[in-house]
């Protein structure tokens, strides 16, 4: 016990400079913001197009594979509450080269994902200023979430939270505008469950076709780890990590589910493109005045809290690598209200990336840039689930104390997490997004190069 409480103060000491000034609510708040983004609003068009209907049990399988991520995630989070998280926890109970490769792929994961959401942004304003260049959002973009994330995280919190706030609303209101129409207002006789298995049946594209949306129903859900990340700043960490989880898994599987399903049955699914927000679609199909334009405004408002987000959890990710001693030290300062702005400055090059990638290729930069982002979270993803069959065993051994949360069905539902994560990551290898692999293999190895020369440094240093 000794040992563990010396362990525990000595991340504390790393991590000197936060404020602990984000309460429950902001927790929840920020991992729901951070997921709902263009996975749902924009993404979910794609995952449509793949797998047709049964994008339903695809969006459901991720959401089961989340909900043991965060069984597993929760219980070690509660241990080590700290910006590092799950990097923290991998260096510390598998070795440091792992919280290395885990801390670096998770933070370029964010910072592409910053450039999705911003290539999400410059479609859903074209249905306004269809002739304005897209760099001029971007750039607008840029401006106003480096000034939010300047600010104090009690701040970023209160921004994040009114962001949530409005996408949780609209997406209620979605719900119960399509259930009343569902259930009968509509004199339109191609809106209805039929549509669940026109054109093709539930799986016009088969099991395949399922099971490859689920990779893209997972994008959708990135984020939910963020609370392991803010618990380095969140008040009491025992209390608020487990609640703001287990509130944000089920809420966003309900909202996913249910969304999706009440979109399908009012759009026929070879309506759902990326050109333009399904959920914009429903609006037009029912002719509902100013309503697509209500609902654009949501839509961006959605991007622009999961860019949020994601800058912020970069942002610490880099903070916690500075503080490791596995970036340059100036990363590991912050200013005067306690956010680490060099860390910030660096982590805003997602923006900068986007930026090219759209101007080279603007009709498939969503789709890259997703494919691309996507691996440093599922390897990340796939660490926790590995790092996890470690802490519990090492946890008990060093007689670590009674933590409020456990992951059930250990070891086994931890394995099967691994096993459907890592079967997935290969799959994507056979798919439109091959680039996952093409970009993540080489990362990895170069990665692992860099992490071998920076130890020999530090041994010559010595």
């Amino acid at each position: 016990m000794v040992h563990n409480n010396i362990v525990l103060e000595h991340e504390k000491e790393r991590e000197n400079g936060l404020k602990r000034d984000l309460k429950t609510s902001q927790l929840t708040m920020i991992a729901m913001g951070c997921a709902i983004g263009t996975g749902l609003f924009l993404g979910s068009g794609l995952a449509i197009q793949t797998a047709g209907p049964s994008v339903l049990l695809s969006y459901a399988i991720g959401a089961f594979i989340v909900l043991l991520l965060m069984g597993c995630l929760a219980e070690m989070t509660v241990a080590h509450p700290t910006s590092g998280s799950f990097g923290t926890i991998s260096e510390k109970y598998m070795n440091p080269m792992a919280g290395f490769l885990v801390r670096y792929s998770y933070w370029v994961a964010n910072v592409l994902a910053v450039g999705v959401e911003v290539s999400a942004v410059a479609v859903y304003m074209k249905y306004w200023f269809p002739a304005v260049p897209d760099i001029v959002w971007i750039a607008l973009c840029a401006v106003l979430l480096i000034y939010i994330n300047a600010n104090s995280v009690h701040a970023f919190g209160t921004v994040e939270y009114w962001f949530s706030m409005i996408k949780i609303s609209a997406i209620f209101g979605f719900i119960l505008l399509g259930s009343y129409i569902l259930l009968g207002t509509s004199e339109q006789p191609d809106i209805g469950p039929q549509n669940l298995v026109n054109d093709g049946g539930f799986m016009p594209f088969g099991w395949w076709g399922m099971w490859v949306a689920i990779f893209i129903s997972l994008f959708s859900f990135l984020g939910t780890e963020m609370i392991a990340v803010t618990a380095g700043e969140s008040k009491n960490p025992d209390v608020a990590v487990p609640k703001a989880l287990k509130s944000t898994v089920f809420r966003l599987s309900t909202f996913y589910v249910l969304t999706i399903g009440i979109m399908l049955m009012i759009v026929p699914w070879k309506m759902a493109g990326i050109d333009k927000s399904p959920f914009v679609k429903v609006m037009e199909i029912l002719n509902i005045p100013g309503a697509s334009g209500i609902m654009n405004f949501i839509v961006l408002t959605a991007a622009l809290s999961a860019m949020n987000s994601q800058l912020y959890a970069s942002t610490r990710m880099m903070f916690s690598l500075a503080q490791g001693n596995h970036a340059p030290a100036f990363l590991g300062k912050t200013s005067r209200k306690g956010v680490p702005v060099s860390a910030l400055a660096v982590s805003t090059l997602g923006i900068i990336i986007a930026a090219g990638i759209n101007a080279i290729l603007p009709d498939s930069s969503y789709a890259m840039m997703m494919g691309i982002s996507m691996f440093g979270a599922m390897f990340t993803w796939l660490m926790v689930f590995v790092s996890h069959l470690f802490f519990r065993k090492k946890w008990m051994e060093m007689g670590g104390r009674q933590l409020p949360v456990k992951m059930l069905g250990f070891p086994y539902l931890t394995i099967l997490g691994a096993v459907l994560l890592f079967g997935l990551m290969v799959s994507t290898w056979f798919t439109d997004f091959k680039i996952m692999l093409q970009f993540g293999i080489p990362w990895l190895l170069f990665l692992s190069a860099a992490y071998f020369v920076w130890k020999k440094g530090r041994g010559v240093a010595k």
